[in-house]
């Protein structure tokens, strides 16, 4: 890894505290990239999976979009439409 890659994955966490901050168990982290409900910002030359606000918010998001009753299912759907979309599909 080199200094700028560094300093581009400063602010970005592994899964775990990234879990702990969206309010999930990192085994619900690991299912939701499993489904391709989020996606890592960065991987490292590792295989080691990093994540940035953006996506915490995604999984909170997920998370409160999923205790209201929405399945797992649908809520993958209203991403996938909503990138379709923002493509100009």
């Amino acid at each position: 890894m080199n200094k700028n890659e560094d300093k581009n994955t400063e602010k970005l966490m592994a899964i775990g505290p990234a879990a702990k901050l969206a309010g999930v168990s990192r085994q619900s982290m690991q299912y939701y990239l499993m489904v391709g409900l989020i996606e890592p910002t960065h991987t490292k030359d590792s295989g080691r999976r990093l994540f940035d606000d953006k996506t915490i918010e995604k999984v909170k998001l997920i998370k409160n979009l999923n205790h209201s009753g929405y399945p797992l299912r649908a809520i993958r759907d209203l991403f996938l439409e909503k990138n379709r979309k923002a493509k100009g599909e």
